[in-house]
């Protein structure tokens, strides 16, 4: 297949190949809120670099997954949902969008609450007040700012995922010892088994499916020239060129971080014996006595930034979810009048959240029932996005295939074992 002249031009004034760089990015840097970066602390403090494999084996399902879940956006020209509603059973497609908003809204409760004690942290103060006005300022930004403004904004605040590099690079870690102690043997106990469930269930989540099918819907509807490709095949050589790099990169990027967190708390945390890690501004705390100031404050910092950036990925891929299985109209373009139902559901889990946070809920136990939520729809909704992807009625010729395929379906049998492993365990 031809690629479409003016797509080819348009990549190649673009040689700088960071301007590729877009919902993939995004999507894999929001994979490391605040709640992921809680989840990796406490494996690395509990479990020390044996938990460095499980970074490593989730790079490529992450990959295979998501970018599967950008194609059929890019392809159809419609989100996720929408394309299930058209295509799947009404009440499965509803019983699912119905739990990820349940476990969105939870998620960010634990978010809201750990930017607002980053912080008091770093600031001292009331956690609650911080959260409040980071809350609004995420909430007004993505209300009232149009998409091709706020999209470069999500795109810079994945640089405060940085934070994690430079913290693990200004604490001691014995590198070589890191490195091969995290392929002896595991201690494959039951507490063991739980961590790996939850780095698992934190690294690939259903929030992010819907989300990336949902930029590449936007991006396209931005572009003057970019039309869906299933009425545009001369657009695909193009399209999936930049879908591929910006994934591979968005995923990459999401696990490095992710391992640099671990590492940061085996060599600091773990080799000190502080073990109790129950949110990410704990982490923050108990690294200052040991590893100094400086790595407390890149700590705490790299959790306002990350927030900022998941805050509006929770709240915004939960109102595609619902609206788009309700058959309303769900675009950040739109402005909030145009779009009612989209931007209320975008309100109100945010205020949700607020509310969650403020209340004396333990944080553990939120992130506990929002993994055990995101585990009981993850591997149903993993084979609807498989069963949407390779049907020719909804892709056309772009079914997938290949390689693509494989490691979409192997992303789906593992994370049915390790959901099933949640219940056993």
């Amino acid at each position: 297949m031809s690629a479409d002249p003016v797509a080819v031009a348009r990549e190649s004034q673009t040689p700088a190949r960071m301007k590729r760089l877009g919902s993939g990015l995004i999507t894999g840097a929001a994979d490391d809120d605040p709640s992921g970066i809680a989840t990796y602390s406490q494996a690395g403090a509990v479990w020390g670099y044996t938990m460095l494999w499980t970074v490593v084996l989730t790079l490529p399902l992450m990959i295979g997954i998501q970018m599967i879940c950008a194609r059929v956006g890019r392809v159809t020209g419609r989100g996720l949902a929408a394309n299930m509603r058209a295509h799947l059973p009404r009440p499965f497609l509803l019983a699912v969008v119905m739990l990820l908003l349940v476990a969105n809204v939870i998620n960010l409760a634990a978010d809201i609450g750990a930017m607002g004690a980053a912080v008091g942290l770093l600031l001292g103060g009331p956690s609650w007040f911080y959260a409040l006005v980071l809350v609004i300022v995420s909430l007004g930004l993505e209300v009232f700012v149009p998409f091709d403004r706020y999209a470069p904004v999500l795109k810079w605040l994945t640089v405060s995922l940085l934070a994690y590099v430079a913290t693990a690079l200004i604490v001691h870690v014995t590198w070589l010892d890191a490195l091969t102690r995290s392929w002896q043997a595991w201690p494959w106990s039951a507490g063991y088994c739980v961590v790996v469930v939850g780095v698992f269930g934190t690294t690939i989540s259903p929030y992010l499916f819907f989300w990336q099918a949902s930029e590449e819907v936007e991006e396209e509807e931005q572009s003057p020239i970019d039309r869906p490709l299933i009425d545009a095949p001369e657009q695909a050589d193009a399209s999936f060129s930049r879908i591929r790099f910006d994934t591979v990169f968005g995923m990459t990027f999401s696990n490095i971080v992710a391992f640099f967190i671990i590492v940061t708390a085996a060599s600091v945390l773990h080799a000190h014996g502080v073990v109790d890690i129950r949110t990410p501004a704990d982490a923050a705390h108990a690294l200052e006595p040991l590893a100094g100031r400086w790595a407390s404050l890149l700590f705490a910092a790299g959790i306002v930034g990350t927030g900022l950036l998941a805050i509006p990925v929770l709240a915004g891929s939960a109102a595609y979810a619902v609206t788009e299985a309700l058959g309303a109209r769900s675009s950040l373009s739109e402005k909030p009048g145009n779009a009612k139902v989209f931007y209320r559901i975008i309100v109100g889990a945010m205020l949700l959240g607020i509310v969650l946070s403020c209340l004396p809920l333990d944080p553990l136990r939120l992130l506990f029932w929002s993994a055990v939520i995101n585990g009981v729809i993850a591997v149903p909704l993993m084979v609807a996005i498989m069963w949407v992807a390779s049907h020719p009625g909804v892709m056309g010729q772009f079914v997938i295939g290949g390689w693509l395929r494989w490691l979409g379906w192997g992303a789906t049998a593992v994370m049915a074992l390790a959901v099933l492993g949640m219940f056993a365990l």
